[in-house]
């Protein structure tokens, strides 16, 4: 466990960004399907690449007929795989944490099954782990609903442009989080395969992922990391923080971020290798939002109104029921310890309509239920309580290695404490 306490409420200094894991595991989705060398910088240290990296070096080197893979808590890393290896030669298991099997992945299966893959489930009907046994798919056509992750439609389209007659892929119902899959089509765009997008149709024809002239790619810094250091700047008292690595021309949806806390009374500068913030006046008394293009930073946005004290109605949140946890309950949870009456008042909604008086405690215990994104959304509270309790602080690593020592670059108080000081 971590206490966290800010003893100067201010929020100065310089931190350099960890990069993009969204961005990163595309690329090397794209880096192992291409035939010609592709070059990536500043890859993402965040366990959930490191994973997929590991897994598609050790598969390129060292494959052997039956071999099984294990991506722990890594939804993007198990999703991506699961389509690439369908059109690799040869078969393979991949499994995961025990959260993962309990994380559906059927909508992607159906579809690389229809598309002419041979891929079956090990355990329960629906989740992994799964037998992949890959082989040339030559159907072309395909249906998805539109409504469930993202990553499904991502997995597909990258490995389209391999497909022996390329991929047509129609959705049904409403499209869930399009800024990842116009994200997507962005990077495969730079590495010249074109798709087209047309109503609830994606077309991508047989091409070859390459380089213009072997220039390298630089993935950008991560826009959800810097989510929790605009929480931060809302809640401190004065503001004069640079986050270096972001672009202003983002291909990450999360970027949204700089736009929605000016309501919080953050102001965002682009500087040259980054951004400036600074405090400005909040210009809302209460915030509503779908968060249908952004689920990752809803969390975030959550517990910063809750700081504030500043009623919310945040919609959209389907798709955090099928994270590393049910995102909606934990969030609920875990406000509820802060004296904050949180509720789901419909079905994927969160809404906190009043406050009641902050409850005195010595301090407060977060539970982080296994969820990288718990951990961080919560760790800004310390600039308004004292004592701040992080339980398995460790979960960081998916995504964000480095953030309890930014904070202690910026004045946090960071203090490692026994497991047994909860019960005393």
């Amino acid at each position: 466990m971590y206490r966290l306490t800010k003893p100067k409420k201010d929020l100065k200094g310089v931190i350099r960004l960890t990069a993009s894991k969204s961005e990163s595991n595309r690329a090397l989705i794209i880096q192992a399907l291409s035939q010609t060398p592709i070059q990536l910088n500043n890859l993402a240290e965040a366990k959930d690449t490191q994973t997929l990296i590991n897994i598609l070096q050790q598969d390129k080197i060292n494959f052997k007929e039956g071999v099984q893979y294990d991506v722990g808590p890594a939804g993007t890393t198990m999703r991506f795989l699961t389509a690439y290896f369908a059109t690799k030669p040869g078969t393979r298991i991949l499994t995961g944490s025990e959260r993962m099997k309990q994380r559906p992945i059927k909508p992607l299966v159906d579809v690389l099954n229809q598309l002419g893959a041979e891929i079956t489930y090990l355990e329960k009907e629906g989740f992994p782990p799964l037998k992949i046994k890959g082989k040339i798919l030559t159907r072309n056509e395909a249906e998805i609903d539109g409504s469930m992750s993202s990553q499904f439609t991502t997995a597909l389209l990258l490995i389209s442009p391999q497909l022996f007659n390329g991929l047509v892929l129609r959705f049904k119902g409403e499209v869930t989080s399009p800024a990842y899959i116009k994200m997507t089509l962005k990077m495969m765009e730079h590495f010249n395969v074109n798709g087209i997008w047309e109503g609830d149709t994606i077309t991508v024809s047989n091409q070859q992922y390459k380089t213009d002239d072997g220039q390298a790619y630089t993935i950008e810094a991560d826009w959800s990391a810097a989510s929790y250091w605009y929480s931060m700047a809302a809640m401190a008292s004065d503001v004069d923080l640079r986050i270096m690595g972001l672009n202003n021309n983002s291909l990450q949806g999360d970027s949204i971020i700089k736009d929605l806390y000016t309501l919080f009374g953050v102001k965002t500068e682009f500087v040259e290798g980054g951004i400036h913030l600074t405090k400005s006046k909040p210009v809302v008394q209460a915030f509503g939002f779908d968060f249908s293009d952004c689920p990752d930073i809803a969390q975030t946005v959550a517990v910063t109104a809750a700081g504030l004290r500043i009623p919310i109605l945040l919609n959209g949140l389907h798709t955090l029921k099928i994270k590393e946890t049910d995102r909606i309950s934990a969030l609920i949870a875990e406000l509820n310890k802060f004296g904050i009456d949180a509720h789901e008042t419909f079905p994927n909604t969160i809404e906190i309509k009043e406050y009641r008086s902050p409850s005195i405690q010595p301090q407060f215990f977060v539970h982080t239920y296994d969820d990288h994104r718990m951990a961080m959304c919560f760790a800004p509270l310390a600039m308004v309580y004292d004592n701040i309790i992080i339980e398995h602080p460790e979960v960081v690593d998916k995504s964000y290695p480095g953030f309890w020592e930014d904070l202690r670059k910026l004045k946090f108080v960071v203090e490692k404490m026994d497991l047994s000081a909860k019960y005393k």
